[in-house]
This record gives structure tokens, sequence and C-alpha cells, in this order.
């Protein structure tokens, strides 16, 4: 089992910074993949950014690429995401996700291949 645990959500104004924090404890070796998601009120949840555990490797959606960066410290467990230039279709629950297997960057998007996902986050920009 892995549990996920984020923080660093809050309100921010349009043109504005936050970083979010996913720590991972218990059978962290078995994370290939981390990633993080999020889903506003009355839609469905979307797929933000993944990277891999132990390379390189780093994925985006369109929407978020050059605004957003991910990046991860295995020392400390934990997933980064760095969110600038946010604007009010920003806000969402954001979600930390991690799966063991390995897959094409395209099906990383699909938020039914992840096992494990912590309890999410608010973000919320203002206009």
């Amino acid at each position: 089992q892995v549990h996920l645990v984020e923080s660093g959500g809050g309100l921010v104004q349009a043109g504005g910074s936050l970083r979010l924090s996913c720590a991972a404890s218990g059978q962290t070796f078995s994370i290939n993949t981390m990633g993080w998601f999020r889903q506003a009120p009355g839609k469905d949840r979307e797929f933000v950014a993944t990277i891999n555990w132990s390379g390189p490797n780093t994925y985006y959606a369109d929407s978020v690429k050059g605004r957003f960066a991910i990046s991860r410290d295995n020392a400390k467990n934990t997933v980064y995401l760095q969110m600038n230039s946010l604007n009010p279709e920003d806000t969402a629950v954001y979600y930390c996700a991690a799966t063991g297997a390995v897959f094409a960057p395209a099906t990383l998007e699909r938020a039914q291949i992840y096992d494990y996902w912590g309890q999410g986050t608010q973000v919320t920009v203002s206009s």
C-alpha cells in the first residue's frame, strides 16, 4: 500500500503562483509513476502532469504546458507541482496519484490506471 498526502493549496490571485506537494509513504519502492490530476465542480477529473519516480521523464497536459512544472525529491518521497501564471480556469481540487505499472505517455492521462490517490487539496484562483 502507498499513502499519499497533498498540501500547498490555497487562494491566489490570477497571475500568481503556488507549489503543491505530495508526500508518499508506505511501499514507495513499488511506485513507477506519480501524477497530478484536478477536478473542478461539475467536471470530470482532468490530467495535469506526470513524472517517473526514478527517471527524468515528465508529461504535461496542453492546458498547463509552459506554466506548470512537476518535479520530485526521492530522498523525501515527495512530488511537487509548481504552478505559475495561474488563471481562474485552474481553480479545482488537485489530486496526487501513483501507479506501479509502466505505461505509454498518452495512457498516463487516464485516471483509471492509477492505483493510489491522495485526498486532494483545493486551489482557488481569483480574477
